[in-house]
């Protein structure tokens, strides 16, 4: 079965806004290294035209030589939405039930599916679908924006499995769910 792997940006008192936070080198190197380790991208409707919108045109001009937006590019991408019709750029529609659709994903042969985004994730992890949580923690206190897993129903008992320090403050701290 493959993981379900969640990646994101927070800052030190939980603010998941990426604009809060620079880009850089280090971290689009982490991030293709992300993509490498699975062979699919789970997506909900803003992340997926967030994404789009940011890269695509780039990726598809060949005018950029970082291997974050040539990996992103590339990926298969599966985009949660009850609100798209259809979705291209290597991209197919899930719909209907979560948990079965996400269930169905994960049985698939592969490396493991990359999940990010605010909302999708507080879903799949109160559905018990997540099996591993990385938090790429930024030396920054935003006080304000959309936080960590904000509305989860019940506690995650985490532990933590890997760190990895990036540079610039930036550490990346990878947690499984004790089950």
């Amino acid at each position: 079965m493959r993981a379900l792997r969640y990646s994101l940006n927070v800052s030190l008192d939980g603010c998941v806004d990426h604009a809060a936070f620079g880009g850089g080198e280090a971290l689009h190197r982490h991030a293709t290294e992300n993509f490498a380790r699975v062979d699919g991208l789970l997506f909900g409707r803003v992340t997926y035209q967030l994404m789009e919108e940011a890269f695509r045109a780039e990726a598809e001009a060949g005018t950029s030589d970082d291997p974050f937006v040539a990996s992103l590019h590339a990926a298969r991408k599966h985009v949660v939405s009850s609100t798209l019709e259809s979705v291209d750029w290597n991209a197919e529609l899930v719909s209907g039930d979560l948990g079965a659709a996400v269930t169905r994903l994960k049985e698939q042969p592969g490396r493991g599916l990359l999940v990010g985004g605010v909302q999708l994730p507080v879903e799949l992890a109160a559905l018990g679908l997540v099996d591993e949580f990385e938090l790429v923690v930024h030396p920054v206190v935003v006080g304000r924006g959309p936080t960590l897993l904000a509305g989860l129903p019940a506690a995650l008992d985490l532990r933590l499995v890997d760190s990895e320090d990036l540079g610039e403050g930036i550490v990346a701290r990878r947690y499984e769910p004790r089950r």
